[in-house]
């Protein structure tokens, strides 16, 4: 069964949710748009890139500005569905619109500990008929079903779950470029990640590295540090591993520049973040899922490549379309689940994988026999 739904965007003029937008404005699910930003000029400039004169995007989007911290909810009446694109610092905020409001909701991830504040209002998401899809980008989103894919190849329950992720620019701009909000991915790299040992979430020392991984064509072989990432945050409760932790690979001169961030003033960390360019739309992104049980291990690879269509590269494709193809299998009644659930606990992956697939985005999946977790 398909119901059009009336969707509102938050964050709409970031570096995602534009891109999210013209997912959304491709899908025959979605009735009406509603962009949400608190920058009037980008928002403007926004709503205007997806209204070229050969299409009818304008006879079903707006534009509002708005303060995600105070009348968000007066925006959303007569919404399904808001997806949240704009800092995880205001998911809670937004969360409690959306159920003043009575409409659905999705973001794009917590970074852990905001996650967990999240799932807190589960009950509450239960009770009022609507689900909370809390991280469904990238990673954390897509990699969380490449999990759960793997897991049931493994034909046991997983003794460790490991997550990689690497991007790269091919075509790279000059000037400082970073692939999605700066203070984002510092807060990735500045705040102790978590990973699990022995069934128990563990701190590590920001920064600590992980290895060489294997991404495969066209990243290859390169040395990846531990971040802190929502994953890890449900892993452990949805999969019963007593092992996993997430892997994120960058350039070493991002990552220098990054380091040198980190410990930088506020003023400065604004003043780069404004001078920042976003990258080329010829980057590409590269998943890895690794699932064991005794000698069986599942590795499941995605690779995301730019969509031409879009103007936009794999990276930022990436995580925008796991955002839209929810909206998507939600009107679709393909999400039936209701409470404020991670995606491994309410989205089917082979629905979800048919949907990327569609968005330059491809799988493989490897089973190996004789190896030890």
């Amino acid at each position: 069964m398909v119901a059009e739904v009336r969707v509102a965007l938050l964050g709409a003029a970031g570096t995602i949710g534009p891109v999210i937008a013209r997912d959304l404005l491709e899908s025959d699910e979605v009735e009406g748009l509603l962009l949400l930003d608190r920058d009037q000029e980008r928002l403007d400039a926004t709503a205007q890139s997806l209204t070229p004169p050969t299409t009818d995007y304008g006879l079903r989007t707006s534009a509002r500005v708005v303060d995600a911290a105070g009348s968000l909810h007066e925006a959303l009446e007569g919404i399904d569905v808001l997806v949240n694109s704009a800092s995880y610092r205001l998911n809670l905020e937004v969360m409690e619109a959306c159920l003043e409001a009575g409409c659905h909701y999705i973001d794009l991830g917590g970074l852990y500990w905001m996650t967990s504040h999240q799932l807190a209002l589960s009950e509450r998401f239960e009770r009022a008929g609507l689900v909370a899809i809390l991280g469904i980008g990238s990673s954390p989103g897509k990699t969380n079903l490449m999990a759960l894919q793997g897991i049931g190849l493994l034909d046991a329950q997983p003794e460790a779950i490991h997550v990689s992720a690497a991007g790269r620019d091919l075509d790279p701009p000059e000037g400082f470029a970073v692939p999605y909000a700066l203070q984002t991915l510092l807060d990735e790299v500045r705040m102790a990640p978590v990973v699990v040992r022995d069934g128990r979430p563990v701190e590590i020392e920001p920064l600590s590295p992980a290895g060489t991984v294997d991404f495969g064509e066209p990243v290859g072989s390169a040395e990846a540090i531990h971040t802190l990432h929502s994953e890890l945050r449900t892993f452990g409760e949805s999969f019963g591993c007593r092992e996993a932790s997430f892997r994120l690979s960058l350039t070493s001169s991002l990552l220098s520049e990054l380091h040198e961030l980190s410990q930088a003033p506020e003023e400065e960390i604004r003043r780069r973040s404004a001078e920042a360019v976003p990258p080329s739309p010829r980057t590409v992104a590269v998943h890895l899922v690794d699932a064991m049980a005794g000698d069986r291990a599942v590795r499941v690879r995605a690779v995301t490549e730019p969509v031409e269509r879009w103007g936009v590269g794999g990276g930022v494709a990436s995580t925008a379309a796991p955002a839209a193809a929810a909206v998507r299998l939600l009107a679709r009644r393909e999400i039936t689940a209701r409470g404020a659930l991670p995606p491994e606990r309410c989205i089917k992956p082979h629905s979800m994988f048919v949907e990327l697939e569609r968005r330059g985005c491809r799988f493989e999946t490897k089973v190996t026999e004789g190896v030890h977790a």
